[in-house]
């Protein structure tokens, strides 16, 4: 059975966030939250009959409007315009104004509306579950490209310090064998060199 919404507001950034949702921890959901902004006093669930109608129409979508302004609530809004360019905090508060009291709702109830929008609200959350599953998928997908593309040059990597090893084992089996030469060579000359000064050292008498 469909439950029963409400409006839930807070801000978040540079942002008034508005839901019409079953529950505060359906809200904190679909704001993206990481901790209880309303047991923190930064969350609330609204009374403003003009913020209550606007959620309503749209059950489980997040609205927002720039910090402290006072504008309509849409899916997307633009950046609030009163943000300081120089780092000046000072500039960045919002201008005070005399707002009027929001307007309480004082509409009858209507059982069939609400329930219509309670099933809205539940697509709305099944949309999302789509679009985290499809998110997931491609993030599964980008991470699996990754992963071979990595393997993929590992393996070119590895092969290449093998080719390279291999080759140097060669060379340096190569320079072995030619010190071995060399050291018969130089012993042969030592040898020769020896007899053939002892001989011309006999003729000179």
């Amino acid at each position: 059975m469909a439950r029963k919404l409400k409006t839930y507001q807070t801000s978040l950034g540079f942002f008034d966030l508005v839901i019409a949702a079953p529950s505060m921890k359906a809200a904190l959901q679909a704001w993206g939250a990481d901790s209880n902004l309303f047991h923190q006093g930064f969350a609330k669930e609204s009374e403003d009959a003009d913020v209550i109608e606007a959620a309503m129409a749209v059950p489980g979508v997040v609205l927002k409007r720039p910090v402290g302004s006072t504008g309509p609530y849409k899916e997307q809004a633009e950046l609030p315009t009163n943000l300081a360019d120089d780092g000046d905090a000072t500039k960045a508060q919002p201008k005070s104004r005399n707002h009027k009291p929001p307007k309480h709702s004082t509409r009858p109830k209507d059982p069939k509306a609400e329930r219509r929008a309670a099933l809205a609200f539940e697509n709305e959350e099944k949309r999302r579950a789509q679009e985290r599953v499809k998110e997931a998928a491609v993030q599964q997908r980008e991470r699996e490209r990754r992963q071979r593309a990595i393997s993929k040059a590992q393996n070119a990597l590895d092969a290449a310090r093998q080719k390279y090893q291999t080759k140097a084992a060669e060379i340096k089996a190569q320079i072995n064998v030619l010190e071995r030469k060399s050291q018969t060579q130089q012993a042969r000359w030592e040898k020769e060199r020896v007899r053939l000064e002892a001989a011309l050292q006999k003729v000179r008498g």
